[in-house]
């Protein structure tokens, strides 16, 4: 996985800058972001899995590279504790890109698709590529309930500084959010796919808090 996501990223990054050791700085610094030792769910595994769908809708997308970017960039910064990784998660793509050469209306659209991931909400309707990113983010939610089960006890372990009495009411109120959504996934083909078992696996984890 680790070498597929290394090759994937010198493809990427290399297409804006020829600058072997800047690139490979920002590859040392994403490594560490997401293989840390607090990162349970939000790491490498859950980057590869949303890189890995891209093939199946890619020639649906406006701008491949920014979508792309969005994924790498999304959850570089994350601490539970925190309310912003958002925000400060989208301020580091921006310097990174730019110093990469990546142009300023790429910048843009990849800061707004990493701040949608905040409330998961639509920022952008010019196209499509902000909905596939919510859904790729969150196709997740709509996995078996062994894989949501795998994935609960990962998000558990990342917000372990909180005990139940804590972590139990804040989570329940986030799932309960969404199942009052009148849709989790924005796009026809993840509605299709995920939207009812997402809708039963949200339920499910509810009943065990």
């Amino acid at each position: 996985m680790i070498d597929w996501l290394k090759h994937e990223w010198y493809n990427l990054a290399s297409k804006y800058s020829l600058d072997k050791d800047l690139v490979d700085e920002f590859w040392n610094e994403l490594y560490r972001s997401y293989t840390s030792k607090s990162r349970f769910y939000h790491n490498f595994s859950h980057i590869y899995n949303m890189l890995r769908q891209v093939d199946a809708f890619e020639s649906e997308l406006n701008n491949l590279d920014a979508f792309k970017f969005s994924i790498w960039y999304h959850d570089i910064i994350y601490k539970s504790s925190k309310k912003d990784n958002e925000e400060k998660s989208a301020l580091v793509s921006g310097e990174r890109l730019l110093k990469l050469g990546v142009d300023k209306a790429t910048i843009f659209l990849v800061n707004k698709m990493i701040i949608s991931t905040k409330k998961h909400q639509l920022v952008l309707t010019d196209n499509i590529d902000n909905a596939y990113l919510l859904d790729i983010d969150l196709s997740i939610l709509g996995s078996n309930w062994e894989t949501y089960q795998i994935y609960l006890k990962n998000i558990r372990k990342e917000y372990k500084i909180y005990p139940d009495f804590l972590y139990n009411p804040g989570r329940k109120k986030v799932l309960k959010h969404f199942l009052e959504r009148e849709i989790l996934y924005f796009t026809d083909s993840y509605k299709l796919k995920y939207e009812k078992q997402a809708r039963q696996n949200l339920e499910g984890e509810i009943k065990l808090l």
